[in-house]
This record gives C-alpha cells, sequence and structure tokens, in this order.
C-alpha cells in the first residue's frame, strides 16, 4: 500500500458526524508517537561531545534526525543507528573533532544547523556549511555575529547571502570569555553557545538578549547537566558555565515527542474524544506540554496516569475559545489555530512574532490557509485572532512546512473537503504522521 506520504495530496476524511453518533467511547483513544526531535538531536550532540561510547534509547528517524547523524559521521565520528529498534550509539572524543576539515550539508534542520555551527565554530578546524533553500532564507545572524566575537573567520560563498547559509566556518576556539547573544528569532542560538560553553579553557558567561523559547532552554540545560555539565544562572539574564566540566557517555532514553502527540491531543475537543499518548507525562522536559494546559483552559480535564497523560473532552462537548500567551509552546501555535474555528469564541494566540522566521512564516501562512477555508483571521506583528466559523473545502498549502500539514489535518477531521498539499513534508519530524492518522481514523 502507498504510504501517505509518497502521495503529492491527501484528502483528509471529516470523521466528525459518525463519531457523534456513536456518542463518546467508553476507553480513550490510545496513541503512541516516537521520539522527541528536539531531545534526539541534542542527545546526538552531547554525545558526540562526551568522552566514550553513548547509547540513545528510542531515537526519533527524520529528515532532521538522519541530516544531524550524517553531519557527525562526515566530521570522522564513530556513529551508528539502528532505525528499526530506534537505536543511536557515538564515540564521543570530549570535545574534539576527528576531522580538521569537513564539508557538511545540514538538510532543513534547525538544530543541527545551529548546534553544529557553534560547535564547530568554537573547535580548531576549518568547516564548509550548507543547507536546503528554505534553511538558507532562515535566521544565523546572531549565532555568526557571536562567534565571529569569539574568534572564528567566518566566509561566505560569493553568491550567497551574508550572515546565511553556505559559508567557511574557520575556528580558533574561544578568544573570549564571554558573549551575548540575541534570541528573538530563535533560542536555539542560545542553546547551542551553552552546550559548547563547557569547551572553554576558563569560565564562560553567556548574556542573553530576548525571552523567547525559555522552555526549550530549560530542556537544554537540563539535558546538559544529566550529561555532566551544570551551567548556573546569574541575576539578570546571564548564564556561567564553570571551566573544568566534561560531558560524559550516557545510556539515553529519548522521550516521546511531545510536540507529536499534541495532535492527537488537539483531537479530544475537535471530535469530543478521550485521548491518551502512551509515555507523555507533565514531567516531560519539553515545553509543549504546556499545550495540554491550553486545552484544560478551552474545557478539557487532564489527568497523568501511570500510562500516559489521559485528556477528557469538555463534559458539555463545547470548548472555549481562549487567550493564549504560546511563547512556551510555538510549535503549537498552527494546532490550536486549526482547532480555532470550532470554539465558541475568538481565540487570540500571542507571543509568537518569531514563528514568522522558521520553516515558513507560520503567522501568514495561518492567515492564508483559514482566510481561503472563508474564517475571519486578524493578524498582527507577534500575535493572530481567529474567529468562529465554519470551514469550507480547501486545498491546504504547506508551504514546505511539516506543521502546516500536520496542524491542518484536524481541520479536515471535522469539516468536509479540507486536502493537505504535500503531505510528505512531515518526513522532516514525524514522516508516519499521516499513516498513523489513517490508523487512528479506521477506529472510529
Amino acid at each position: 500500500m502507498k504510504k501517505v506520504a509518497d502521495m503529492t495530496a491527501y484528502s483528509v476524511p471529516c470523521v466528525y458526524d459518525s463519531i457523534q453518533m456513536k456518542g463518546m467511547p467508553a476507553c480513550p483513544l490510545e496513541i503512541s508517537v516516537p521520539g522527541s526531535k528536539s531531545i534526539t538531536n541534542r542527545a546526538l550532540l552531547l554525545a558526540t561531545l562526551a568522552g566514550g561510547v553513548s547509547t540513545l534509547r528510542g531515537a526519533l528517524f527524520s529528515d532532521d534526525s538522519r541530516h544531524f547523524l550524517k553531519c557527525v559521521q562526515d566530521l570522522g565520528f564513530e556513529a551508528e543507528a539502528d532505525e528499526r529498534d530506534r537505536l543511536i550509539t557515538v564515540r564521543g572524543l570530549g570535545g574534539t573533532v576527528p576531522l580538521s576539515r569537513a564539508s557538511l550539508y545540514v538538510g532543513s534542520a534547525g538544530t543541527a544547523a545551529r548546534f553544529l555551527t557553534a560547535f564547530l565554530g568554537l573547535s580548531e578546524g576549518v568547516y564548509y556549511m550548507d543547507a536546503s533553500e528554505q534553511m538558507r532564507r532562515r535566521p544565523m545572524a546572531p549565532l555568526l555575529h557571536s562567534l565571529k566575537e569569539l574568534g572564528c573567520e567566518i566566509l561566505y560563498d560569493t553568491d550567497a547571502k551574508e550572515e546565511h547559509f553556505p559559508f567557511t566556518l574557520r575556528g580558533h576556539g574561544f578568544r573570549k570569555e564571554q558573549i551575548s547573544i540575541n534570541i528573538d528569532s530563535s533560542s536555539q542560538f542560545l542553546s547551542s553557545l551553552l552546550i559548547a560553553s563547557c569547551l572553554c579553557e576558563k569560565d564562560f558567561t553567556t548574556h542573553i538578549e530576548g525571552t523567547h523559547g525559555m522552555a526549550y532552554i530549560e530542556m537544554t540545560l537540563k539535558m546538559m547537566e544529566q550529561f555532566g555539565v551544570c551551567v548556573q544562572k546569574l541575576s539578570g539574564s546571564a548564564f556561567l558555565t564553570r571551566a573544568g566540566q566534561h560531558y560524559r557517555a550516557l545510556d539515553y532514553r529519548i522521550e516521546p515527542d511531545v510536540s507529536a502527540a499534541c495532535y492527537f491531543y488537539a483531537m479530544s475537543p475537535l471530535l469530543n474524544l478521550p485521548v491518551r499518548v502512551s509515555h507523555v507525562h507533565f514531567d516531560s522536559l519539553q515545553g509543549d506540554v504546556a499545550f495540554i494546559r491550553l486545552l484544560e483552559k478551552m474545557g478539557c480535564e487532564a489527568v497523568d496516569t501511570p500510562q500516559g497523560i489521559l485528556l477528557e473532552p469538555p463534559a458539555d462537548g463545547i470548548f472555549r475559545g481562549i487567550t493564549a500567551d504560546m511563547s512556551a509552546c510555538s510549535d503549537q501555535a498552527i494546532t490550536l489555530a486549526a482547532i480555532a474555528p470550532f470554539a465558541d469564541c475568538p481565540t487570540t494566540i500571542t507571543g509568537i512574532g518569531h514563528i514568522r522566521f522558521q520553516e515558513s512564516d507560520r503567522i501568514a501562512a495561518i492567515t492564508a490557509e483559514l482566510s481561503k477555508m472563508g474564517i475571519r483571521c486578524e493578524a498582527q506583528k507577534d500575535s493572530i485572532k481567529i474567529h468562529p466559523g465554519t470551514p469550507g473545502p480547501s486545498i491546504v498549502e504547506t508551504y514546505d512546512d511539516h506543521r502546516m500539514a500536520m496542524g491542518f489535518s484536524l481541520t479536515g477531521l471535522r469539516s468536509p473537503g479540507i486536502v493537505i498539499d504535500d503531505p510528505g513534508c512531515c518526513c522532516k519530524t514525524f514522516e508516519d504522521y499521516f499513516d498513523v492518522l489513517e490508523d487512528v481514523i479506521k477506529c472510529f
């Protein structure tokens, strides 16, 4: 059978009416999702920087993680993957890069692009870095500015846009003991510098401008500590990494991807179903668990059970429109926007200005696609207001953005005639999403 991801378009089955006719099921919809992309890619870099062999269990295999793994291998590290058992093994060299010269291609993987650029820019060697057309358009300037201040030479291709991929890094280690980084457009800039900071031979201080994505920074700090390096938060907006710390190799279990789980949790209010995703808990390292709290504000009830968080739909079958600051879980802005037309009053999503600079201009994309369905939207620089309505038939353009494809598939579960263009773009993070969705639909 042809996988959905191989199709050029996917017509989403509208299942809402048949589910309502049957009534609420006695048992919850039980879902399993792959490992976290954010944790997989952080763990991969931390294992590369550690001394000895690390085993990463429950790893995500997607376009992004495969690009990251290939880059690690192209740098000369011993790294092997067993996709069937979701295992990655890496022999780290304690911060040393095996090859002093290499050419790397990061694809569209933001974590690979930012994390490897910081690591290699602060190492000794010459490294050519290239990326997909999509990643070539995404912000890199704040990180590249900081690396130049720290002593890295950066040479751009003659036909390339300055401060964007492709470029060559000539690293000379750390020439300073402190740096400032602006994270308004991506928290990955700070995460990348923090992870590499312990390679400095002296105490190193990282100052930040902006507050975007602090949930991802907390994930980075917790994972660094798990691998053996502690960072101290100073008063104000600064982080201190004491010299002499080293990452240690680990046998490391990767959490399920909460970002992926949220699409299924959103089905609870949308379709009036109880939903549980295996092994997703509120003590997760991942900031997107905050999205479940937003669904509670919309009328759902969440209980953290030993098997995973169980989300019950609103008791009266009606979910509320809310005002939500999604700065801590901005990857789910599209998810909330996709179900917002079915709420009982307008939904306003704030704190998301930076999502204009992700795989697509997501605020513009949300507005365009909902407007095509006849849904009134009001977009501002860093927010969007979505009014209730009945979405009409539409072909959803995905803009080569995996979250547009997955998020707007939810709209089609309740409104007929929704077609997702290019469902294969989900391969970036969750290549089997639509096949899993098909299995879920069969349950109805």
